[in-house]
């Protein structure tokens, strides 16, 4: 097996021991929940909901945002921004992003945190109005909040709102300009941060101080917009996994250094996150532009594994959502409306369906942003403006409703959060929750 080339590789500083941190089955705490799946093992969250049904509360927020809310135990959070691009008349350098921890039961705000921008974001036009400044998830692990605020860099908050430390990680931009949005994950007490847009590095960076352990710079993370995602390879070794332009990435949590490759025809850029499935040990990206292409691959290895581990890679894709792996079966929604299910194993389609009056009145871009959640056998695929599609999760297409709450006019561009029987959905201008 040929080596990895040096300039694939960027040396990094400290070794230490990680353990994974002990989540309860009921909180969220990060983006599309445990590891990034999408999948809720709460079953008691309603699949049924309107203004006049299992609307437990809603909250005003403060400002617009495509972030997702979390959850730990008694409380929700969830980012906003506010004071350009917003609606306002302001200047960038009245750009606010701001963390609000929300009363779980009563959905009052226990405190609002704001953080202004120390650097100038790229500029509110083109395709980042379709998206804004509050497009990273935070993460917990219920002593502290993380959050990634652009070229402000990340910041960590107590459980009492308080700034614990900051960390810069770049002020560039991708010839894109179109912001960023992956979000920050925890690997035992450390916080891996995709920097792509402000830095092309991935870093490593060190819970409780701030400092950073380790980072990767690499000019294939130009243009990479997607969340990573921890693999566990074996008992004795797990993954940071991420899609970078044209390739899969297996990269040493320890240290930063790349385990493995697997080359793929993902170019342009890459705005999905890579899904993986524990029992089948295969990992999915979606990514592409204008081409957009879907790759199923076996984790793990060593060096260049593309010969050895890549399954198959056709054009059945979604553009910015990620799927969802249910029963030996692969679900997602695409922006534009159609729903497939394939066979993770093989890329073959088992159906592709195009769902009903997705369009709504989403301006220019398309029906969906948000990637679907499975709960109690069913994906809650969030549209833009045409509500909420359940759809049952099973190889025969079945939509099974659609739930609305007509009175929000403003966009849906999050993925829900699930927990304690309850929904957790954003738009631009609320926070819902939503349970029996």
């Amino acid at each position: 097996m040929p080596s990895i080339p040096f300039s694939r590789i960027v040396a990094f500083f400290a070794v230490c021991t990680f353990s994974l941190p002990a989540f309860s089955t009921e909180n969220w705490a990060r983006y599309r929940g445990p590891n990034g799946s999408g999948i809720a093992s709460d079953s008691s969250a309603p699949l049924t909901w309107s203004e006049t049904e299992n609307l437990k509360w809603s909250l005003d927020l403060p400002g617009p945002g495509s972030s997702s809310p979390i959850v730990w135990d008694d409380r929700v959070f969830v980012t906003c921004y506010s004071g350009y691009g917003d609606g306002s008349d302001g200047e960038m350098t009245a750009l606010k992003r701001h963390l609000i921890a929300v009363d779980r039961t009563s959905g009052s705000i226990i405190w609002d945190k704001s953080v202004v921008t120390t650097a100038i974001e790229d500029p509110y036009e083109g395709f980042i109005t379709e998206h804004g400044y509050a497009s990273q998830t935070p993460v917990t692990d219920g002593k502290h909040i993380y959050c990634f605020f652009g070229k402000t860099g990340v910041v960590a908050f107590d459980w009492d709102g308080n700034e614990v430390w900051r960390r810069e990680v770049g002020s560039g931009s991708s010839p894109k300009r179109w912001g960023s949005a992956s979000s920050p994950i925890l690997h035992g007490d450390l916080l891996i941060v995709n920097a792509s847009d402000e830095s092309e590095t991935l870093f490593g960076i060190d819970t409780a101080t701030g400092e950073v352990r380790w980072k990767s710079e690499a000019a294939a993370l130009s243009s990479i917009y997607g969340t990573p995602v921890i693999h566990k390879v074996s008992d004795d070794r797990t993954d940071i996994v991420i899609s970078v332009l044209d390739e899969i990435w297996g990269v040493n949590p320890d240290t930063g250094n790349l385990r493995w490759f697997a080359s793929n025809g993902i170019a342009g850029n890459a705005s999905a996150s890579v899904v993986g499935d524990p029992e089948s040990g295969i990992l999915v990206a979606f990514g592409g532009f204008p081409r957009t292409l879907a790759v199923g691959v076996r984790g793990g290895g060593k060096g260049d594994v593309s010969e050895t581990h890549n399954l198959w890679e056709n054009s059945n894709a979604a553009y910015l959502n990620s799927p969802v792996f249910h029963g030996g079966k692969l679900y997602w929604v695409s922006d534009n409306g159609i729903a497939y299910c394939s066979d993770p194993e093989s890329g073959e389609l088992i159906y592709e369906k195009r769902l009903p009056d997705t369009s709504g009145k989403t301006g220019k871009g398309k029906p969906f942003y948000a990637s679907p959640v499975l709960v109690n056998g069913h994906l809650l695929a969030v549209s833009r403006t045409a509500g909420t599609f359940v759809i049952e999760a099973k190889p025969e297409f079945n939509l099974v409703r659609v739930n609305k709450i007509a009175a929000d006019e403003s966009q849906f561009n999050a993925t829900p959060a699930v927990g304690g029987g309850q929904i957790f959905i954003r738009s631009n201008t609320k926070l819902y929750a939503i349970g029996e």
